[in-house]
């Protein structure tokens, strides 16, 4: 039996040679007998000699690494030699990690999460106290924890990264952190010692009864997250008994107190609010209504879009087609239909003899709605509240042009001319009324065509929209 032992400072850099070592030597997990410190006892005692050590490379797979840099911290006494064991199956089972039904793989998955659980609540519940001299250079601090295992060592960086101004001192049972000037030692551990309480104290006790909120108390995930033994060195865990006894009267007093809203919800419901009651500005000719139409903030589309794609064409154009919404290219150009489902568009326009220059042609909505994905800008369609928000606009385009005839093209522009775009198909062809008489001609949209997967369907559906176009022009002829 070989016995090693590791040393209680950088003990995983120790392991991580020693059972290089070994492996390389061809030592099976059997016959070593790990240790860490003098306070790990050899139960079974072992040769004392110099531990045989081979060379080679070891490879392990990814992740074996991080999950025995954690399980080192662990406080299971046979903790070195799971690691080991699995280290030595690892070398003829490459994929053993993968395997969760292994039950040394479990066991040493859970005890790398166990520690970090308690580097976590290490992070959280240390408090430290002024112990300074008020005309010192550097301030100075000391905390007392207890963890449940050996977490002190590896959590040091954190502590040292995030209070490197100050001096800091972290005591516990099994090992002491020192930071002065910039550089951490490691000490032995101590009993807890009498550390003074400080101004810091109160304002813990202030900021946790400040963020206490009592209607949505849960004690027991409460204590789940801050477990009781740790509140006996924390100074706002007095309150929580207080807090706990008087919760149920303060939530009944806050929901008997007038109705509030978040300061930023209520700000965005106030500023939308406004905006839908606010009066039109005059956009009684084009370059107002541009102007107005570049500054548009009705709903969120606008953040991400490039630019708001007005409509274009004559003002004094009798056909007024309305599309859905700016596409990619759109959206680049500030000009509508000139993407895949424009240029399909217009080369159905020309052979049903629509001139696109005689007409003017826009969207219900303004900006381009998309998701991205890579370096390609995924379109999304509209949802009802974008499409009522910009159908002021639309309204106000329809105002400028007044057409005798809109050419209502696809479910959204449907939706934003009549409130209602079911049964699409079925009103295909038709012509129906707006609320103020403005007659419509209801057919789909190109790009309904493009998504078509059968290029047969997809040829159909073209000449049926030709048609579409062709009876919209017979429409306004005859009116």
């Amino acid at each position: 039996m070989h016995v090693v032992t590791l040393p209680e400072i950088g003990t995983f850099d120790a392991w991580r040679d020693t059972a290089r070592g070994l492996l390389c030597a061809g030592v099976p997990p059997e016959d070593i007998a790990w240790h860490r410190g003098t306070t790990e006892a050899d139960l079974f005692g072992g040769s004392g000699g110099p531990l045989p050590r081979g060379d080679g490379e070891v490879t392990v797979p990814k992740g074996f690494v991080s999950l025995v840099r954690d399980v080192v911290w662990h406080r299971d006494p046979e903790r070195f030699a799971r690691a080991y064991t699995l280290l030595w199956r690892l070398q003829r089972n490459r994929r053993l990690l993968d395997d969760r039904g292994d039950p040394l793989v479990d066991r040493l998955q859970s005890m790398a999460k166990e520690v970090r659980r308690d580097k976590h609540k290490m992070t959280a519940f240390v408090r430290f106290r002024d112990i300074g001299q008020p005309d010192a250079a550097r301030r100075s601090f000391a905390a007392w924890f207890e963890p449940s295992h050996f977490t002190l060592e590896p959590t040091t960086p954190f502590f040292a990264k995030r209070f490197g101004d100050m001096d800091w001192i972290i005591q516990t049972p099994d090992l002491t952190a020192t930071f002065e000037d910039g550089k951490v030692r490691f000490s032995d551990g101590v009993a807890k010692p009498p550390v003074p309480e400080d101004a810091t104290e109160e304002l813990w006790r202030t900021y946790f009864r400040s963020i206490f909120n009592p209607a949505r108390l849960k004690v027991k995930a409460m204590q789940a997250e801050m477990p009781k033994k740790y509140w006996k060195n924390m100074p706002e865990a007095a309150l929580i008994p207080e807090l706990i006894a008087g919760a149920q009267a303060r939530a009944a007093e806050m929901a008997a107190a007038a109705p509030t809203l978040a300061p930023a919800r209520a700000g965005r419901i106030t500023e939308r609010f406004d905006m839908d009651h606010a009066e039109r500005p005059p956009v009684d000719d084009r370059d107002s209504y541009l102007r107005e139409l570049a500054g548009c903030r009705r709903c969120p589309l606008w953040e991400n879009a490039t630019q708001a794609v007005p409509g274009e064409g004559p003002l004094d154009a009798e056909l007024m087609i309305v599309g859905e919404q700016p596409g990619d290219q759109e959206d680049l150009a500030g000009r509508p239909f000139v993407g895949p489902a424009g240029q399909l568009f217009d080369e159905a326009a020309e052979q049903a003899g629509l001139d696109r220059r005689r007409a003017f042609i826009t969207n219900a909505v303004k900006h381009f709605k998309f998701t991205p994905r890579g370096k390609r800008r995924i379109h999304q369609s509209p949802n009802s509240s974008e499409i009522s928000h910009c159908r002021w606009w639309l309204d106000a385009e329809r105002t400028l042009v007044q057409p005798k005839l809109i050419l209502g093209m696809g479910g959204t522009a449907l939706e934003s001319l009549t409130g209602d775009r079911k049964g699409i198909l079925k009103r295909r062809g038709q012509v129906e009324h707006l609320s103020d008489g403005t007659p419509m001609f209801v057919t789909v949209h190109p790009s309904y065509i493009l998504r078509l997967p059968d290029r047969g369907l997809r040829d159909e559906e073209t000449a049926r929209f030709r048609e579409d176009l062709r009876g919209a022009l017979d429409w306004l002829r005859a009116a």
